[in-house]
C-alpha cells in the first residue's frame, strides 16, 4: 500500500472517530459523551507515552506518567459533567505525582531533576490540554468541532498560500526556519484568512452563535494563531530531539502528537477565552 493511500484511509478514520465522538452524545451513561471519553482518554495516554519515548524515559516513569493522564483525564471529565466522583480522582492525581516524585530516592543511577521535568512537562503540555477537551464540549460540543475543523481550515491555507508564494521571484519570508523551514509569514497570513472565513461560517450556521459575529471571528484568529504556535512548539520538540515523527501509530502520518500537535496550545487558550473566562464575566 503506498504512502499516499495510507494516508488518506487514516485521515478518514481519523476524521471520523474525532468527528463522531463529538457529536454522538446518547442520554444514556448518566448524559456522559461515553464514546469521547474513552476515545480520548485512550489518545492522551498513547501521546503521553510518545512524548516519554521520545525523551528516553524508563519504562517505569512512562507507566507512572501515563496513569497519571488517566486521573487526570477522568476526574476532569466527571468534573465537568457534575458527577462528585472528580474530586477523589483529582486527590488520586496528586498522590500517584508525587509519588512518583518521591521514588527518584530510591534509585540510584536515575537523574531525578531530569525525571521531574519530564514527568511535569508531559502533564503540562500533553495530559491537561486533552483533559481540557472535556470543558469545551461540556459547555458547547460545536465550539469543540469547530476548532477540530478550524485548524484543519487553518493548515489547509497555511499550506495553499505558502507554496504559492515560495513560487516568487523572492520567495517567501520563513518564520523559524531553525525550526520549520517550510512555514512562511505569508502561509500564517494565508491560515488566519481561511480561518476567518470558517469563523464566518461557523457564526452563520449557529455553532458559534452565542459569541456574537465579532467574537466568532477573534475565535476563529486566536485559534489559527496558537495553533500554528503548537505546532512550531512541538516541530521545536522534534528537531531538538533529532527526530521526524513522534511515533507510527498512524500510519503515513507520523504519531499521535503529530496529529494533535495544533490542540496542545489551542485547547487551553480556547477554554480560558471562551468557556472559563464568558462564564465568569458573564
Amino acid at each position: 500500500m503506498n504512502n499516499f493511500v495510507q494516508r488518506t484511509l487514516s485521515a478518514i478514520v481519523y476524521a471520523g472517530l474525532v468527528l463522531t465522538s463529538i457529536l454522538l452524545q446518547p442520554q444514556c451513561f448518566g448524559g456522559h459523551p461515553l464514546l469521547f471519553g474513552v476515545l480520548f482518554l485512550i489518545v492522551s495516554t498513547l501521546a503521553v507515552r510518545e512524548f516519554h519515548v521520545l525523551v528516553g524515559s524508563d519504562v517505569r516513569l512512562q507507566s507512572y506518567a501515563m496513569i497519571a493522564n488517566a486521573l487526570l483525564f477522568t476526574s476532569l471529565y466527571f468534573l465537568f459533567y457534575g458527577d462528585g466522583i472528580w474530586s477523589a480522582l483529582l486527590v488520586a492525581y496528586v498522590a500517584v505525582m508525587l509519588l512518583t516524585m518521591i521514588a527518584q530516592l530510591f534509585r540510584e543511577h536515575s537523574n531525578p531533576i531530569q525525571s521531574w521535568g519530564n514527568l511535569c512537562a508531559s502533564q503540562i503540555m500533553v495530559a491537561l490540554p486533552f483533559a481540557l477537551m472535556n470543558g469545551v464540549l461540556m459547555h458547547n460540543r460545536y465550539f469543540l468541532l469547530a476548532l477540530f475543523i478550524l485548524l484543519w481550515v487553518n493548515d489547509s491555507g497555511a499550506y495553499i498560500v505558502g507554496s504559492l508564494t515560495a513560487k516568487l521571484p523572492k520567495g517567501n519570508h520563513k518564520m523559524f526556519p531553525r525550526v520549520s523551514p517550510a512555514k512562511s509569514w505569508e502561509g500564517l497570513i494565508g491560515g488566519v484568512v481561511f480561518s476567518l472565513l470558517a469563523g464566518y461560517v461557523f457564526y452563520c450556521i449557529g455553532w458559534t452563535a452565542e459569541l456574537g459575529l465579532m467574537n466568532s471571528l477573534f475565535f476563529a484568529a486566536i485559534g489559527s494563531i496558537v495553533g500554528t504556535l503548537g505546532d512550531l512548539m512541538e516541530s521545536l520538540f522534534k528537531r531538538t530531539l533529532g527526530v521526524k515523527d513522534s511515533g507510527k501509530f498512524m500510519p503515513g502520518h507520523g504519531g499521535v502528537l503529530d496529529r494533535f500537535d495544533s490542540l496542545m496550545l489551542a485547547i487551553p487558550v480556547v477554554y480560558f477565552l471562551f468557556v472559563y473566562l464568558a462564564n465568569y464575566l458573564y
